[in-house]
């Protein structure tokens, strides 16, 4: 699929990926339908703040609601699919909400999709899928193992994509990110938490410090779905975006305090910690298939990554609460 002069449909568009995906699709020439949910402040995310605005417009719609999101989806060429509760400590507290967004969501955004013959659609997933690896790196074959539930969401919402591609031939790629980071991204993840206590106290507060994630910088991820609009090999497909790369959460803190700079004393507490059985200890992705189908490779180093991470946090740091834990 080429994108230039196609009308693409993004679910979450205000949000920490979604916004960046606007821009980088609106540089590639298409025109974006960028949609947001309905607040009371009229609040549009970090779209306000990116470039290419003449390409994007902004419509409102809830992927809970099945007849508002199929019509903002009319007219669309291709959709990716964004739109979520994202928070795991959220998902612990309010575990309804996080199941009727993620996974009935989805399924009004695949209802909408196939109702409007769209050529494409790509679903986003999570690492969190997997649980804890049973084997590294983790390939698309690994047995999915919900340990939270917005993992178990997350598990249902693939289930569907790839029984609408099966049942009724809708062109679906499901793309699992592993631990995206970067600029504009909350302080519910750990890398801007981290960030922000950095730049702001004499400790830095951590839960587990020996867990390990693969983190890929934002503008690879975005580049993830682009090729995954192009690619007709994906169809069918879910595919991993990582780097194939773990750091351990107490060796990232240590990196960021580096990088800031300040010597931040390093301080684990009990608050910031998973319940036992649902923590996570391990993810590192295996990317082959995403060479293989959507040739594609991540090009940013963490070190280069967290450098512009930090940057950004530093520009709008009142956005953050470092003070806090933010769930």
């Amino acid at each position: 699929m080429n994108i230039d002069h196609k009308r693409v449909f993004v679910t979450g568009a205000g949000g920490f990926i979604g916004s960046h995906l606007a821009e980088r699709l609106a540089e590639c020439g298409a025109e974006v339908l960028a949609c947001v949910r309905s607040n009371s402040r009229n609040d549009r995310g970090f779209l306000k703040d990116i470039a290419g605005g003449e390409q994007v417009r902004v419509c409102v719609a809830d992927v809970r609601d099945l007849e508002a999101i199929s019509r903002a989806m009319a007219g669309a060429d291709a959709v990716l699919h964004l739109a979520a509760q994202i928070s795991i400590p959220y998902s612990f507290e309010h575990p309804y909400e996080v199941a009727e967004t993620n996974t009935l969501g989805s399924v009004n955004v695949l209802m909408a999709a196939r109702n409007n013959q769209v050529e494409k659609i790509v679903m986003t997933s999570t690492s969190e899928v997997y649980g804890t690896a049973q084997y590294v790196p983790i390939d698309e074959r690994h047995p999915k193992h919900a340990q939270s539930p917005y993992a178990a969401s997350k598990v249902a919402a693939d289930a569907f994509a790839r029984s609408f591609h099966r049942s009724f031939n809708l062109p679906v790629v499901v793309l699992r990110p592993f631990n995206t980071f970067g600029p504009r991204q909350s302080d519910r993840a750990i890398i801007p938490a981290l960030i922000a206590q950095a730049l702001t106290r004499d400790e830095v507060e951590v839960g587990n410090t020996e867990a390990s994630r693969d983190f890929t910088y934002v503008s690879d991820t975005v580049e993830g779905f682009l090729c995954a609009l192009r690619s007709d090999a994906a169809v069918g497909c879910e595919v991993n975006l990582g780097t194939g790369t773990e750091i351990s959460i107490g060796e990232l803190a240590r990196k960021i305090i580096d990088l800031v700079g300040r010597n931040n004393r390093l301080r684990k507490v009990a608050c910031r910690r998973r319940p036992a059985a649902s923590e996570v200890q391990r993810l590192v992705s295996d990317n082959r298939l995403a060479s293989k189908v959507l040739d594609w490779r991540p090009k940013i180093s963490l070190d280069e990554g967290l450098q512009k991470t930090i940057a950004g946090v530093k520009e709008s740091l009142a956005l953050y609460h470092p003070e806090s834990y933010v769930i």
